[in-house]
Formats: C-alpha cells, sequence, structure tokens
C-alpha cells in the first residue's frame, strides 16, 4: 500500500499553506507543528514531510527549534528549505531529521548534490523537483531553471539516486487531484527510485487511486487541515498498510 506522509509547512513558527507556491495566498492554522505531529505519530504516521518556508526563502534554515521538538516524536522527519552549504544539510540533520530534500542546489550545483549522495548516501539524500510548466523552479519556486525533471534524475541516477519527491505547482494546494499521469510516467521510467506524489491531493479516493497504480508514497497537506481526510482515515490506512494481511 502506499505510503502517507503528513506535510508541514512553517512559516514564522506556524503552520501555513500556500496555493500554487504563492506566499501571498497563504493560510495560516491554529494548530502548532508540534500538536499536528503529535496527533500524526498518535495515528500511526512513521514519516512527516516538513517545509521551511522562511527557509527556502532565506537560503538558510530558519525554524531548526521546531526541528528539535518534532525529532523528539516517534517519526522520521525528511525536512525541506533552505538547504544550500554543507554547514547547513548537517544543522539540519544535527536537529533531528533523518532525510534532507535537496532541490535548489541539486537543479544549480549539481557537483556539490553528487557530493552529498557520495557522503550521505541516497537513503538520506532526497532529490526534490518542484515542477512548473514541464520546468524544475527553484529558490522556494520563486524562479524557474531550464532543466526538466527527466534531467535532473538522469543527472544523480549514476551518483546513487533512490528517493525523488516531485510536485506539480499547479496541483498544489488546490484539493483538485494530482498529476497521475506525470507520477506514473516517472515511476514506470526510473524503478529504482522512490517517486513520492506531492501536490493536489483532496481526499482519500485521490489515495486509492495513485494506490491502484502502484504509486509508493504520497504527501498529504492541505486536505488534512480541511478534514477532507481526517486522522482516522489516516490512522485506517497505516494500520491496514503495516498489517500482513495487506502485504
Amino acid at each position: 500500500m502506499i505510503e502517507l506522509i503528513p506535510a508541514i509547512d512553517i512559516i514564522g513558527g506556524r503552520c501555513v499553506r500556500l496555493s500554487q507556491g504563492d506566499y501571498a495566498r497563504q493560510r495560516t492554522y491554529d494548530a502548532s507543528p508540534a500538536e499536528m505531529g503529535a496527533a500524526y505519530a498518535a495515528a500511526g504516521i512513521r514519516r512527516l514531510h516538513l517545509v521551511d518556508l522562511d527557509g527556502a526563502k532565506a537560503s538558510a534554515p530558519q525554524n531548526l527549534d521546531t526541528l528539535r521538538a518534532l525529532a523528539a516524536l516517534p517519526l522520521d522527519i525528511e525536512w525541506g528549505g533552505g538547504i544550500k552549504s554543507t554547514a547547513a544539510l548537517q544543522a539540519v540533520f544535527d536537529a533531528g531529521a533523518r532525510y534532507a530534500i535537496i532541490g535548489s542546489v541539486a537543479a544549480q550545483q549539481p557537483e556539490l548534490m553528487e557530493a552529498w549522495l557520495a557522503r550521505y548516501g541516497g537513503e538520506r539524500i532526497i532529490l526534490g523537483a518542484d515542477v512548473r510548466g514541464g520546468r524544475i523552479a527553484v529558490n522556494g519556486w520563486q524562479e524557474e531553471s531550464p532543466l526538466t525533471i527527466e534531467a535532473l534524475i538522469e543527472r544523480f541516477l549514476p551518483c546513487g539516486l533512490t528517493q525523488l519527491i516531485c510536485t506539480d505547482i499547479s496541483k498544489d494546494g488546490m484539493l483538485q487531484g494530482p498529476n497521475k499521469e506525470l507520477y506514473t510516467r516517472l515511476q514506470s521510467a526510473y524503478p529504482t527510485v522512490d517517486i513520492t506524489v506531492s501536490g493536489g491531493i483532496g481526499s482519500m479516493d485521490d489515495i486509492r487511486a495513485l494506490d491502484a497504480l502502484g504509486l509508493r508514497k504520497v504527501i498529504i497537506g492541505k486536505a488534512i487541515y480541511e478534514n477532507r481526510i481526517t486522522l482516522n482515515e489516516l490512522q485506517t490506512w497505516s494500520q491496514n498498510a503495516s498489517s500482513p494481511a495487506s502485504m
């Protein structure tokens, strides 16, 4: 069964969601990151997608205290936002992240990405590819590079790449369903890479459709905050996924 990975996006230590990557279209939620993380852990979630939106704009991690608090929970945290140097990457790992999502550096400084894959391994370094109009967006989705997602994947496959989070920016935060064609095409073309679906999830029907297509991981954000997917549904799915009968 497809693995469900809830997302917590942070600005100023608060849970927020953007629409289509637009900082001007921000919604802030009452629950704190720590409260949300504890609720996910209680529901049987084991992997959390944590995005430092302040860090993405500042080009350096800005919410490491939030990461430290969440790292005390029984969650494997994948962190994205602001990792532009080896010192920043090490700071994120030291603060408790299990995985680091590398986006802008991969697109703009591929030699550094290769060095990180060699040092930390593809198990801990995740390629983050945010796609708008077929091209890779960088620096908090504020700029566009000339690269395609296929070119980015193929650059790092020989270096041990095993994990990719691909966000379709046009779908992100819109709750209108994911770009299934994109993800099935990528997973078929690169079977040795775990492709994580990101963007557009609006209901459990979307989850079931991705699962039926054989996709492996999916990030869920706004649908949880808007109560379109409940914690009980997350818990039921996680329990079924971990039971022997589901294997």
